[in-house]
């Protein structure tokens, strides 16, 4: 049995002083702890059908492709603005210092489509919930949104609370 919180890498001070950064990349290095979270990404499903995975950019990429391989549905990328190369929606959301702007292609998701959300980190949740929305503004069903990692402290499934939020990881 692999236990993943052996490949989550504290990384002091990043990106800025006082942040406590959790580093995925000891797991993504290890073939057996990549395949453990694989298959415990996909257990938090239970069965649960899916048509479309949707990775929030960047590291939601990396395990939100291979989800969408194990449940034979699409995989759809939410990106920061101005980095997709067709039409799309926007979610503007609060960032600590200011607003960001998420992205997704107009033609990502059709409405009814039931849809797992996937990233690395749930923090704040900002993030999540505005991935969330551009979902569900092309009439996509969040079914679940899952993590690597919770970082409950931080409170972010509060700003998730409509919807069904499974970490493999809480701190």
């Amino acid at each position: 049995m692999v236990n993943l919180q052996d490949y989550i890498r504290d990384i002091n001070d990043f990106p800025k002083r006082g942040v406590v950064f959790k580093d995925i990349t000891p797991l993504l290095a290890s073939k057996e702890a990549s395949e453990a979270c694989l298959n415990g990404l996909v257990d938090l499903l239970e069965g649960q059908k899916v048509d479309k995975v949707v990775g929030i950019e960047s590291r939601g990429f990396f395990f939100g492709m291979l989800l969408a391989q194990r449940l034979n549905a699409g995989f759809v990328p939410i990106r920061k603005s101005g980095k997709l190369p067709f039409d799309t929606i926007k979610e503007p959301y609060s960032l600590e210092y200011g607003m960001d702007v998420l992205e997704m292609h107009e033609d990502a998701i059709k409405k009814g489509e039931k849809v797992l959300l996937h990233d690395d980190v749930l923090a704040t949740g900002g993030t999540a919930k505005a991935a969330c929305k551009l979902i569900e503004k092309l009439g996509g069903e969040v079914v679940q949104c899952n993590f690597i990692i919770e970082l409950g402290f931080l409170r972010g499934g509060d700003k998730l609370n409509r919807y069904e939020i499974r970490p493999l990881i809480s701190y």
